[in-house]
């Protein structure tokens, strides 16, 4: 398996589109579950893109960005959760979780510098604010948007085509003991992943709810995760009925978290 230069485009033209979309937070087409998906798309190989989605998109749910907090970057996750395992068709999709993290780490800390070199922006957006030059602001937001997404572009681009033979070369060469830790590893991150989601979001109301979808999805004979899909949405929205009623009734409305 290898990718073509075409591909290689594709994906970063789909990196930069995400990472617009990452700075807008309009679509969340940002995250794992979308751009390992879509990578899988252009690289023909629709079932490895949902596969490693779903891992990936499990073992960063609670890495979310808080105040200046900034996590191991989640698109870039996706990205190469999907580009490494259809390289080396004899890694599992954990695997590949756990040897992509490096480069989630990568995009981690060139945001960190994206994030200080932009502060430089807020001097001259006040003096646009304060001539009420909103042609100017606009221009100036989309200039670091626009810096972003070409960054995104440029690296996801050499990770996926100009060294993905030294990649292949570098995890092929690897042991079995090692490639059956990173196994382990990435099996484990998805149960990481949900702890600290449920660490933000579990209350005493939202209790019941867990320990239901777990006796469904742990003792209930299913051919997949679809019938479990709806069960939750309708419990989801079972909780927002009631929850708009109490509002209505002068109560106060709780979002769970």
């Amino acid at each position: 398996m290898s990718i073509t230069l075409v591909q290689g485009l594709m994906l970063a033209l789909m990196a930069a589109i995400c990472a617009i979309d990452k700075c807008t937070e309009a679509f969340f087409w940002f995250r794992p579950i979308t751009t390992a998906f879509l990578t899988g798309v252009i690289l023909g190989d629709v079932k490895l893109g949902l596969q490693c989605a779903a891992i990936a998109e499990l073992a960063f749910t609670g890495l979310l960005t808080v105040g200046g907090t900034v996590p191991p970057d989640g698109l870039m996750a996706g990205i190469m959760t999907t580009v490494l395992a259809y390289l080396n068709p004899g890694l599992t999709p954990e695997a590949a979780l756990s040897l992509a993290f490096p480069f989630a780490l990568l995009m981690q800390w060139v945001g960190i510098i994206e994030n200080t070199t932009f502060a430089g922006f807020m001097p001259i957006m006040e003096k646009q604010a304060y001539k009420a030059d909103i042609k100017g602001l606009w221009r100036t937001l989309f200039t670091g948007v626009g810096i972003t997404a070409i960054i995104y572009a440029i690296i996801v681009f050499l990770s996926t085509y100009a060294i993905q033979e030294p990649i292949r070369l570098f995890v092929e060469n690897f042991p079995e003991w090692i490639v059956n830790g990173f196994t382990v590893a990435g099996g484990i991150m998805p149960a990481i992943g949900l702890a600290m989601l449920l660490r933000v979001m579990m209350t005493t109301e939202n209790a019941p709810y867990l320990f239901i979808g777990f006796v469904v999805a742990t003792f209930v004979e299913m051919g997949n995760v679809l019938p479990i899909a709806i069960v939750g949405a309708a419990i989801a929205y079972l909780g927002y009925l009631n929850a708009k009623k109490q509002a209505a009734q002068g109560g106060n409305e709780d979002d769970g978290i």
